[in-house]
């Protein structure tokens, strides 16, 4: 029986903020009114159908709210250095340490997502060996969660170039050579590794450098081979991952449609691949939406950009709903796992009230239909930049305790 739960607003301790004069940027005023009078969001809880097999919904339930390890072993795209392990700082100014993942935990985040580029590490000979200094150090991060306790996401991320990974005809045999490659050797590598570790098979594929790499229009004909390509990467990664054996027999996996979008994940081309026989539901699908866009990523000083989000305004909240009510309809329903494992919202100018509201809302909103989040983290807080940043690497301290709060309250 479905039953309605009842979801206040945080009304959590204001910072105090220098707000901008971009487009549609809030006032202090705003935000102040908005923490005073705070607001009650009644979302209706939805379950899978009776009978349907619940077991890969109840895992995803289990990683609760996710935090990012952003800009760190992901950087470095298309850059050569002399010295590879500095890679990790290259882009977030700082390494990682023990004490950030412990701080990151205590804070009460379940899971650690860390996204890595695996091809600035690998062997030019066609063998795609990774190098062991860089495979070495990113399973000691891994290990730092895993003494935590903590769910861990690990993937291909910035790979996806005609080098590499790329989901056209001309590249698809070279693309599949790469997945295998590097797939074989992080499935050996991290075989006795339980549950606890779940992999992702690659992030936000796509026809980069082309005018379908946003979005896709599935009159092209490359738009609808791109889908069907990644469809044929997603079953090779999972084939390569279950004959390592071991843990790797059942283990989660996650997968995206094109571009990690929502309607790479719902378009009619995109097929779950098919598991090992036994394995029932072990297979998940991963979604990234920053959305609304104009709220959530646009840059500030684009036209149309706006740093106001008001649980008021079904303008605000209704690309949530749609989003999330997509994925329970499509997948959660039917008993198959859903994670969104990136999101959030970039500050502008001293939004803070704003963009705790946004956590709170998109939080239960998810929450509601059984689907599992992780905040984009590049550690990133000041500039023109993208600053979806909110835990301060270099002393372990969050600089917005207030979303933090938000989500722990709302993601459970």
């Amino acid at each position: 029986m479905k039953r309605k739960i009842l979801i206040l607003c945080l009304a959590g301790a204001m910072v105090s903020m220098n707000m901008g004069c971009g487009i549609g940027s809030a006032t202090a005023a705003e935000n102040a009114r908005q923490k005073e009078k705070g607001t009650d969001i009644r979302i209706e809880k939805r379950t899978p159908a009776a009978g349907t097999d619940t077991s890969a919904v109840d895992f995803v339930r289990k990683l609760k709210v996710g935090w990012n390890l952003g800009n760190t072993f992901d950087a470095g795209s298309d850059q050569n250095m002399q010295d590879e392990m500095a890679f990790e700082s290259l882009w977030c100014g700082i390494r990682t340490t023990k004490e950030m993942i412990d701080a990151v935990k205590a804070a009460g985040f379940e899971t650690l997502r860390i996204p890595v580029s695996w091809h600035n590490h690998v062997s030019d000979d066609g063998s795609y060996t990774i190098s062991a200094a860089w495979l070495d150090r990113v399973q000691e991060v891994v290990d730092y969660a895993m003494d935590d306790g903590m769910y861990v996401i690990l993937n291909i991320h910035h790979d996806n170039s005609t080098g590499y990974l790329y989901p056209s005809q001309e590249y698809a045999e070279q693309s599949k050579a790469y997945i295998r490659s590097v797939w074989t050797q992080l499935a050996r590598r991290f075989a006795d590794y339980d549950e606890h570790l779940i992999m992702e098979s690659m992030n936000e594929p796509r026809l980069v450098g082309t005018g379908y790499e946003w979005w896709l229009d599935l009159n092209k004909k490359e738009c609808v081979e791109a889908v069907k390509l990644i469809n044929e990467y997603n079953q090779l990664f999972v084939d390569t991952v279950r004959a390592a054996g071991s843990h790797n027999a059942d283990r989660y996996l996650l997968v995206p449609g094109y571009d990690a979008s929502l309607q790479g994940a719902s378009n009619e081309y995109f097929e779950l691949p098919k598991d090992a026989e036994g394995n029932e539901n072990r297979i998940l699908v991963e979604v990234h939406a920053y959305t609304p866009y104009d709220f959530a990523l646009q840059p500030p000083d684009e036209k149309g950009s706006t740093a106001k989000w008001s649980m008021d305004s079904r303008a605000s909240t209704s690309e949530i709903d749609s989003l999330m009510d997509t994925l329970f309809e499509k997948y959660v329903k039917n008993g198959t796992g859903v994670v969104i494992d990136e999101f959030g919202a970039r500050d502008k100018g001293g939004n803070t009230q704003a963009r705790v509201d946004f956590a709170a809302y998109y939080l239960a909103a998810a929450r509601a239909r059984q689907i599992s989040c992780c905040w984009w983290d590049n550690n990133a807080f000041a500039g023109s930049g993208e600053n979806f940043g909110i835990f301060r690497r270099s002393d372990c301290t969050f600089a917005y305790p207030e979303i933090v709060e938000a989500m722990m309250k709302y993601g459970e």
